[in-house]
């Protein structure tokens, strides 16, 4: 076994852990090996060193001491080593130029940056942990790496990004998941409250895919702006007997996707009318979610699955290094 084939790419957030081992094969495919778990940067009670080692000490009598390679909040100023915001646009290679290096119990840990970008408005947006999806969505086809295109990320804090030849041009942020989590769970918009997700996975039960039309279509076809009245009609709707309150979180969710998707139809960065498609990088109820919506506005989508194209990223900038390392050797 050439244990330079193979690293560990460790995805950590807020709330969750997650690590992976993978092998890079001759050809220079990527092969997911196994995988673990732990908690985010804010929930767990251990010291980030012995969290990491819980996930991937097990994996070491049989592959060694491997390189590993972290991204997302773990790099943040609430993480174990802060790195900074590059600026778009950027690449694969610009990326793993600016990783922060150093050794943990035997391990080489690079933690990869987080990007930044500067809008039209003189707003800025920033993003961690998402530009591997990125990188990843570009290895998935050579077509990706030329001209314009439009990849939507959906979640917590859904990113719509622009790449363009190759690059990481801008990104904009929508708060769509946390919305959706603060008003269904902390609001009286929802009478009765309803278990959307379980330890990460979507309950299928709860959805109802004409409700959640009926709330997407809301805000498509309203007035501009309309989103702050429109969000009590979850309320009113349920008050007179046209929502239950199951159908009332599919609704929420359709008219919060719908602002989201009206939003990037009307963004001044690109022109939605001029993209072959949408690439959409997420979970999977979400991207179908996201999918549907833009479908019904005559937008093509393309799903990706989330985990193979993160990792995918993950082996980019795995390469990049590697490639640094033998120019400086």
């Amino acid at each position: 076994m050439q244990r330079s084939s193979y690293f560990i790419a460790v995805d950590w957030g807020t709330s969750r852990l997650r690590a992976f081992l993978c092998k890079v094969k001759a050809d220079g495919s990527l092969k997911l090996v196994t995988r673990s778990a732990g908690l985010g940067v804010s929930k767990s009670a251990l010291s980030f060193d012995e969290t990491l080692m819980q996930c991937i000490s097990p994996w070491e009598s049989e592959y060694g001491k491997l390189p590993v390679l972290m991204a997302g909040q773990i790099g943040s100023s609430i993480g174990w080593k802060e790195t900074p915001y590059l600026s778009s646009p950027i690449s694969p290679q610009e990326l793993a130029k600016s990783c922060v290096n150093f050794q943990c119990n035997g391990y080489n840990i690079n933690v990869i940056p987080g990007l930044s970008c500067k809008l039209e408005n003189n707003n800025y947006d920033c993003m961690r942990g998402e530009e591997l999806q990125i990188l990843g969505w570009l290895q998935l086809a050579v077509e990706n790496q030329v001209g314009r295109h439009l990849v939507c990320l959906p979640g917590t804090h859904t990113k719509w990004v622009l790449v363009e030849d190759g690059k990481i041009k801008l990104f904009k942020t929508a708060l769509t998941g946390e919305l959706f989590d603060l008003i269904a769970n902390h609001s009286v918009l929802i009478q009765e409250k309803v278990t959307v997700f379980n330890q990460g996975v979507f309950n299928q039960k709860v959805f109802n895919q004409e409700a959640f039309d009926s709330g997407a279509a809301f805000t498509l076809n309203s007035e501009m702006g309309s989103l702050i009245h429109g969000l009590f009609s979850v309320r009113s709707r349920q008050l007179f007997g046209q929502l239950s309150a199951h159908e009332a979180t599919s609704y929420l969710s359709g008219l919060l996707i719908g602002s989201d998707v009206r939003a990037s139809m009307n963004a001044t960065e690109w022109s939605l009318a001029k993209m072959d498609k949408v690439s959409i990088v997420g979970a999977s109820h979400l991207s179908s979610c996201f999918a549907s919506v833009l479908e019904s506005q005559s937008i093509s989508t393309e799903i990706c699955q989330v985990t193979t194209t993160t990792l995918l990223g993950f082996n980019s900038v795995f390469q990049s290094i590697n490639e640094l390392n033998q120019e400086t050797a």
